[in-house]
């Protein structure tokens, strides 16, 4: 049996030991045990936790971003625009005119903006025609504020591809990725200048994606043909046009040109295409050397889009592609021994769906480029070879 002075000493120590104990624990609780690789304790402060959590938030996206945003430019542009009076059946009377004066047609001044980006260190930048290829004025706002004039060295509005030039020397610019490595769902960042945000803090706008399809082959838009574009669900917005789409490493892979709208909104709903950005390399390197791109050739033939009539009558699978409806003697496709009813199904690797498509594609090839042709004839595929000479 336990005697009182026993019981007594061991209830004073239990007392003693918890007392200890939430004096410890008040002065060390910001304190955490983990175990270490040779499991021994290891203490680690409630700081040096916080630390860790705030570098993982660094990932290779937020390093990615740091990396390009200083070579993306917003673009601010004003056209001069001629319209044509809606009333001007009546300023041709010379009565009206004496009070009215000539208002059939005037000009106006219409301002526009857009995203851009630097490729080289001396000011070379890189945007959509429909952006700045019409401007009469361009203003580049850069991520340290300031302002610079930019002058065109040459555009192309079938490709929507634009080159400015601004002076200056060691910019910031981007790396030029391969666009015929990108990978379907691989992640891609977006930045740029929607509804002119980029003005307010002098920084892009980042969204984050996926690459969501390529080649996509889409329908000619004010006589710009969009052809192997890249699809991502990165949202882009009204202004973002000609900004880079990069990829995790910060290579841009392609340039923002356009989405798909639902009801006539204007916002994104996850369907935004870019140029590729190989194209866009070529065609700026022939803009810098010539000022302008050169298609001035000849192809010879008539087609027409397949028909579900056409498809029954050849005994086709379906409706893709064009029938060529007449051959021109002594022309390219004369020469390429391509004739009346062969239906063209792919040029160069690019599938022909239609007409639309087919126009497209030719816009990719220059003056005394040899390119192949694939054809149904009687059932069997062929490939001709057709050499693009001068008209």
């Amino acid at each position: 049996m336990i005697s009182k002075k026993t019981f007594y000493s061991t209830v004073i120590f239990l007392l003693i030991l918890i007392v200890a104990s939430v004096v410890y624990l008040k002065n060390n609780h910001n304190r955490l045990f983990y175990s270490s690789p040779v499991n021994k304790p290891v203490l680690v402060t409630q700081s040096q936790i916080q630390d860790e959590i705030n570098n993982s938030r660094r990932n290779i996206i937020t390093q990615t971003v740091s990396k390009v945003s200083p070579a993306v430019v917003g673009i601010n542009v004003i056209e001069i625009r001629q319209y044509r009076d809606p009333f001007s059946y009546f300023f041709d009377d010379p009565f009206f005119r004496q009070f009215f004066g000539d208002r059939r047609n005037y000009s106006q001044r219409v301002q526009g903006l857009g995203s851009g980006f630097l490729i080289s260190p001396d000011g070379y930048i890189i945007t959509n025609d429909h952006v700045a290829g019409n401007a009469s004025e361009i203003t580049v706002t850069m991520t340290d504020g300031s302002h610079h004039k930019a002058e065109i060295i040459g555009t192309d509005p079938v490709s929507d591809i634009c080159l400015l030039k601004i002076s200056g020397k060691n910019l910031p610019y981007l790396e030029l990725g391969n666009s015929d490595d990108v990978i379907i769902g691989e992640w891609v960042i977006a930045l740029g200048n929607p509804f002119g945000l980029f003005d307010i803090n002098d920084q892009p706008t980042v969204t984050v994606g996926v690459i969501s399809a390529k080649g996509m082959n889409l329908e000619p838009l004010n006589n710009r043909y969009y052809i192997n574009m890249i699809q991502t669900d990165a949202a882009i917005n009204g202004g973002n046009s000609g900004g880079p789409l990069v990829n995790s490493l910060g290579q841009v892979i392609g340039m923002n040109t356009l989405i798909f709208t639902a009801g006539g909104s204007q916002g994104n709903i996850g369907l935004g295409f870019a140029i590729p950005i190989n194209k866009v390399r070529r065609i700026a390197t022939e803009l810098k050397e010539k000022g302008s791109i050169e298609r001035d050739f000849q192809i010879g033939m008539s087609i027409q889009t397949i028909d579900e009539g056409i498809a029954r009558y050849y005994d086709l699978k379906n409706t893709r592609g064009v029938i060529v409806t007449r051959v021109i003697p002594n022309s390219p496709a004369d020469k390429a021994d391509i004739r009346t009813g062969d239906i063209i199904t792919e040029i160069e690797g690019y599938k022909i769906n239609n007409e639309k498509v087919l126009f497209g594609v030719f816009q990719e090839f220059r003056v005394n480029q040899t390119i192949s042709v694939k054809i149904l004839r009687d059932n069997e595929e062929q490939i001709k070879r057709m050499k693009l000479t001068r008209k």
